[in-house]
């Protein structure tokens, strides 16, 4: 019997196979797409043979975990968050910054357990749809922002807090000539600062710090937000899984 976790976020869909020892043998991501009933398609089709849907315990969180209709169970992804940063970090209580599509969170953990979190509003701002929206205004791919902020010259702020006003102003400074490189710091400067705000709101801010989601493989952005949050924040190329993980896992402790 394998066990399966399936986080349908509203930017991509990640999955996790684990076996009844917690070990992980198998993970992929996909995009969501515009439709989370698309992405499952896609996953189930992308499974591999040891993961066969009729003998496995499955548990969905995310924006889409509704779409998973097999899910013997579905769970929040505060909570499946911080039971899959408790797999990749440890028990030592901790505070884990999740950058995901459509919202940024923060959590305090403490041994797989939530203590206190707390998500950003609806403003997109903060989130992975930000950083999408300025790169595409920049004419790069998302991934390449942070090589280009990397290479900045000049600190710029991006003052628009707004999506939509902090694309207007991305435009103006284009317009007069300002560097790639320098808007590009910009919005990660800007990113930054948001999750700053929202983690300076946990009861407890001097805990060990770990990045999820997408933007856990981007270096530069990892030592910017450690220099704007006055504490180094650490992650692991896995930890934009940490949703699926944690489902994976709650799969094996419920059904195992």
């Amino acid at each position: 019997m394998n066990y399966l976790g399936i986080d349908i976020g509203s930017t991509c869909a990640k999955t996790v196979v684990m076996d009844s020892d917690k070990h992980i043998l198998e993970y992929f991501f996909l995009p969501t797409g515009w439709s989370s009933f698309d992405a499952l398609d896609r996953i189930k089709g992308q499974l591999s043979e040891s993961a066969d849907l009729d003998n496995v315990f499955c548990v969905s969180t995310g924006y889409g975990r509704e779409a998973v209709s097999f899910a013997n169970k579905t769970i929040t992804e505060i909570t499946c968050h911080a039971k899959g940063a408790q797999y990749l970090f440890g028990d030592t209580p901790m505070n884990v910054i999740d950058i995901g599509g459509q919202d940024t969170k923060v959590i305090s953990v403490s041994k797989g357990r939530v203590e206190e979190f707390f998500m950003n509003d609806k403003c997109s701002a903060g989130t992975g749809k930000f950083v999408e929206v300025m790169a595409n205004r920049l004419g790069v791919p998302t991934n390449d922002l942070n090589r280009l902020a990397e290479n900045h010259t000049e600190d710029l702020k991006i003052s628009s807090m707004c999506t939509v006003f902090a694309e207007s102003e991305i435009i103006s400074l284009a317009g007069k000539g300002e560097s790639r490189e320098n808007i590009a710091y910009g919005i990660l400067d800007s990113v930054a600062n948001k999750v700053r705000t929202l983690y300076s709101r946990l009861s407890d801010d001097d805990r060990p710090v770990y990045l999820t989601g997408g933007l856990c493989e981007a270096d530069y952005f990892l030592k910017l937000l450690s220099d704007i949050i006055g504490h180094e924040v650490k992650t692991l190329p896995l930890a934009r899984y940490a949703g699926a993980l944690g489902a994976a896992v709650l799969s094996v402790e419920k059904f195992g």
